[in-house]
């Protein structure tokens, strides 16, 4: 199943690069990457606009599908919920903070280009590490104390971002903010590919190694100490692991909802709730999904682009309905 839906997202990548606000052959599109890879003479028209605009666009759209989904089953494993998310924790809360107080203080703006993405990812740094602290100020890093840290944090968060926004001088601060709240990889561009692309295979890799400590936790962490899991050092890695993943993701693509809710419930429908067996399939499906919510993001209201989150919104509702109504199962347990 991994193999099939990594080689169905590979070919996705290319056949997403024809839809936009003007639609290419994909033939022209063929020829535009085979031109750039090899030197032979292409459209010099279609060259830029596949090449430099919507091919790292897919691509991207790709790789933050796969880290959110990958970051949505992170967050259950450490919560041991399957209705937890990868925005649970104040992450994308903590980077809206920064991102808005780039875009209406103007601050960070020696960074140019990168201003936006750097806000945001020092802002979703900062509301990780109060969440840990709290957490740990009240007594240890256990599931319930995350939970309520991170939905009392978000909320403040949330309300200094209004706070910025509703005091800043530029009229149209708000409609900037709600846009990039909403997610977007408009902005992709070939620079921003390889960390993300780095976060995302790094924290893949190193959930793939403890992936038998994730199943025996699934069960319990009596159970997983009586299996010899540190559970401690366990929790500790997953929230670092997903915390660093979310902010990275978020500050190049935006709040994205729904994605880290669904996706790893559909992957642990089809080939069950084994970590092992999981989170490749996890990763490939999400990739799967956000390119083409971003190919119909750019569809849908063209030549306007209709915000990712709320595509992913209007699919993800009734989809997840319709998983839970199909087959009813456990965290750790489907049956």
């Amino acid at each position: 199943m991994t193999v099939v839906l990594a080689a169905l997202t590979v070919v996705s990548v290319v056949v997403s690069v024809a839809f936009g606000a003007e639609d290419i052959p994909l033939g022209d599109v063929w020829r535009a990457v085979v031109g750039r890879l090899t030197g032979a003479p292409t459209d010099a028209g279609y060259d830029v606009i596949v090449w430099d605009l919507r091919l790292p666009r897919s691509i991207l759209a790709a790789i933050v599908g796969a880290g959110l989904a990958l970051a949505g089953a992170l967050m259950q494993a450490l919560v041991r919920n399957p209705l937890a998310e990868p925005y649970l924790l104040g992450v994308s809360a903590g980077a809206a903070v920064g991102a808005t107080a780039v875009m209406t203080l103007g601050v960070l703006s020696a960074l140019g280009i990168w201003a936006l993405s750097g806000g945001a990812l020092l802002g979703a740094m900062v509301a990780t590490l109060t969440v840990y602290a709290v957490a740990r100020a009240q007594g240890g890093l256990t599931a319930l104390r995350l939970i309520l840290s991170g939905v009392v944090l978000s909320s403040a968060f949330m309300a200094l971002s209004s706070l910025l926004v509703f005091t800043a001088g530029d009229p149209h601060a708000a409609e900037s903010v709600m846009f990039w709240l909403l997610g977007s990889v408009a902005g992709a561009t070939w620079a921003k590919v390889p960390v993300a692309a780095a976060v995302v295979l790094a924290s893949l890799v190193g959930a793939l190694l403890i992936h038998s400590w994730l199943d025996a936790y699934a069960a319990g962490a009596d159970t997983a100490t009586s299996l010899g899991v540190p559970v401690r050092a366990l929790r500790n890695a997953l929230f670092v692991m997903q915390a660093v993943l979310v902010g990275v993701l978020v500050a190049v693509s935006g709040g994205i909802g729904f994605v880290g809710l669904i996706v790893p419930h559909a992957a642990r429908l089809i080939v069950g709730a084994t970590h092992r067996a999981m989170l490749p399939v996890t990763v490939c499906a999400g990739a799967l999904f956000l390119l083409w919510v971003d190919v119909i993001s750019r569809e849908l209201a063209a030549p306007r682009e209709m915000p990712l989150g709320i595509v992913t919104g209007l699919i993800g509702a009734p989809v997840f309905l319709f998983l839970m109504g199909r087959r009813r199962y456990e965290f750790g347990n489907s049956s």
